[in-house]
């Protein structure tokens, strides 16, 4: 056990936010954390940290627990470059590296009995050393920091000069590589980019301590956790397995619990009336009898309805001209900085296009160059008959934080009076006097739903999103989600939300490397594609082999032998190209495919060929 929540209960005011909770994680355990904006998430953290106590109840640990926190604010700065900052957390390894140096400098000027001693103190400290991985320390250090998102040369940036969400990504690298006994991670995606999502989900997988994620990015908790605790109307529970498998039980445990209490109150109501009709009759004791069990009948509650769903719905679009978008050529970017080039693609009445890529590939200045509010630096572009673009900003820029909620929806629906406005705002759980809140006082969600409502209420036909899902909670994503469903108009839409992208997008425009490519279909073929090309590169990477066994060479003085962690380094790799092709060849899609499954089951074979002569060399290396 690493930690339990005994009956805890924790308000603020007269807000309950848990109530009477239990739940207990144990070494090891992956476990995502779920419940709406407010539910009681962050107080769950707030309360294991000891920042926050609780009310009623106790949360224990087990003695000296290690716990690492991933905050969603990030305020701590790393001292040196970004490099220096990650090996900041190897306090115990630099310091046996400075008893190794001071020991080296001792045998210099010792002999006789006193070198014999210090030697055998060093060979103790480097063997130390080695088993705490400190000969590795600096290659973890910067594949973990490569994996986030750095570059090589943001490595040598100064730590105090970072933006915010390198800032974050910084505090993450280190969080992975200081390896506490438990990893606290609330919302560890926000800044990262698709490419360092996927990495660290393959990190997580692998990753052998215990977790707990507080996320809304639904692909992150299918792929990485295997317990979900669900935050519903105060209480914690506890479903096995990911996210889907959350949802499928949730389910079933509503349906059965509807089904109980729907039992029960027909057997109430029955027995009432055989109450009320035999109570002054010849059944009177009968009746009595049954009143009596009525009273201590132990009720079934009714099923709570989990708080309340945003209603994004869209008016119908007015029809544009069938080609609404047509891109030739296209450069973008500022002067002296040219971030994308030779962009070509059409958008046709009714698409849903993804625009996806790293931070900094040009997405956000791609859709302004589209608005007009920056300057092609090349190229051409046209939008179709009877176009009318609206754009959604991630930033949230079109908010006026002096005005209240009720006054900046009255800018966008000109002429319309109070009742109107609450009645459209109540759809996105703007209600009571919510609608007099100050813009600058809402929360993320607050001013993310406000926008939505701004951007909705227009007459607009093609929609410009720029990261839509930023600051939602997963009902509010799924209520925009079934919204955009069924929108008549066009959709371009920014996103890191893969499952987002899934559900919404037919096609992907991808920026990488300075300059674009169209994918058509939905992001898990695109992701199977990708997979499928890695493999194929690995096919065409790999040298030739002959039909022969295996030869290990004969020792000799003209013979380098390589070491043996060089030789378990490269089986490792090995092992795990066989393991990343097993898995792209088991999807459904590639499976049915023999076009797509040839390459793969080429170079399935060059690795497991190469396994062999890699077991071949570590065992002659390990008999001498």
């Amino acid at each position: 056990m690493l930690f339990r929540f005994d009956n805890v209960t924790k308000s603020y005011g007269s807000h309950e936010v848990l109530r009477e909770v239990s739940f207990q994680i144990n070494p090891g355990e992956h476990v995502g954390l779920v419940g709406r904006n407010g539910a009681g998430k962050t107080t769950s953290f707030k309360l294991l940290l000891g920042i926050e106590d609780p009310d009623d109840g106790r949360v224990e640990q087990m003695r000296g627990l290690r716990i690492g926190l991933l905050e969603q604010q990030v305020h701590a700065e790393g001292s040196g470059t970004v490099r220096e900052s990650a090996l900041e957390v190897f306090s115990s390894l630099h310091a046996m590296e400075v008893d190794m140096r001071r020991l080296e400098h001792e045998m210099a000027s010792a002999n006789g009995d006193e070198l014999d001693a210090i030697l055998s103190t060093y060979s103790d400290l480097q063997h130390s050393f080695e088993d705490a991985g400190g000969f590795t320390m600096h290659a973890r250090a910067e594949s973990v920091l490569l994996g986030l998102g750095f570059s090589r040369d943001d490595l040598n940036l100064e730590a105090s000069n970072l933006s915010g969400g390198q800032r974050a990504r910084l505090a993450l690298a280190k969080l992975l590589l200081e390896g506490p006994d438990i990893l606290l991670l609330d919302e560890p995606t926000n800044h990262l980019d698709i490419q360092a999502v996927e990495w660290l989900e393959d990190f997580l997988a692998d990753y052998p301590s215990a977790y707990i994620i507080i996320s809304h990015d639904r692909y992150l908790l299918d792929r990485t956790v295997d317990r979900i605790l669900a935050v519903e109307n105060g209480r914690i529970s506890t479903y096995p397995g990911n996210y889907t498998a959350y949802l499928v039980e949730k389910q079933q445990r509503r349906l059965l619990a509807e089904k109980r209490f729907r039992e029960q109150q027909e057997l109430i109501d029955r027995t009432q009336e055989f109450i009320r009709r035999n109570l002054a009759g010849q059944k009177t004791k009968q009746a009595k009898s049954r009143r009596n069990m009525l009273e201590r009948m132990e009720r079934v509650d009714r099923p709570e309805a989990d708080g309340r769903a945003a209603n994004f719905g869209l008016a119908l679009a007015a029809r544009t001209g069938r080609e609404v978008l047509s891109v030739e050529a296209l450069s973008i970017g500022y002067p002296g900085v040219e971030l994308a080039s030779s962009i070509e693609f059409v958008v046709y009445r009714g698409d849903r296009v993804g625009i996806v890529g790293g931070n900094g590939t040009g997405k956000t200045t791609l859709f302004k160059t589209l608005l007009g509010s920056v300057d092609p630096l090349g190229g051409e572009m046209e939008w179709g008959h009877n176009v009318k673009p609206v754009y959604y900003d991630q930033h949230l820029a079109d908010l006026d934080p002096r005005n209240d909620v009720i006054e900046e929806m009255r800018l966008s629906i000109g002429g319309a009076d109070d009742p109107t406005l609450r009645g459209y705002l109540a759809r996105f759980l703007f209600t009571g006097d919510d609608v007099f809140k100050r813009v600058s006082a809402l929360s993320g969600g607050e001013r993310s739903r406000l926008s939505i409502a701004k951007l909705i209420s227009g007459s607009g036909n093609v929609l410009l999103l720029d990261e839509p899902t930023n600051h939602l909670d997963i009902p509010s994503r799924e209520a925009l989600e079934s919204a955009l469903e069924s929108f008549t108009g066009t959709i371009l839409t920014i996103s890191h939300d893969r499952y987002f992208l899934d559900r919404i997008c037919d096609r992907l425009v991808n920026l990488e490397d300075g300059t674009a490519e169209v994918f058509e279909g939905r992001y898990s073929d695109w992701l199977d594609e990708r997979l499928i090309r890695k493999a194929e590169g690995r096919v065409r990477e790999t040298p030739a082999v002959t039909a022969k066994p295996p030869q290990v060479p004969a020792p000799s003085g003209a013979t380098k032998r390589r070491s043996i962690p060089a030789i378990e380094a490269e089986i490792a790799d090995a092992e795990g190209e066989i393991s990343d092709i097993d898995a792209t060849m088991a999807k459904p899609s590639v499976a049915s495919d023999h076009v797509k499954l040839e390459p793969l089951i080429e170079a399935r074979l060059h690795a497991v060929e190469r396994l062999e002569r890699l077991m071949a060399e570590w065992e002659a290396a390990s008999a001498d």
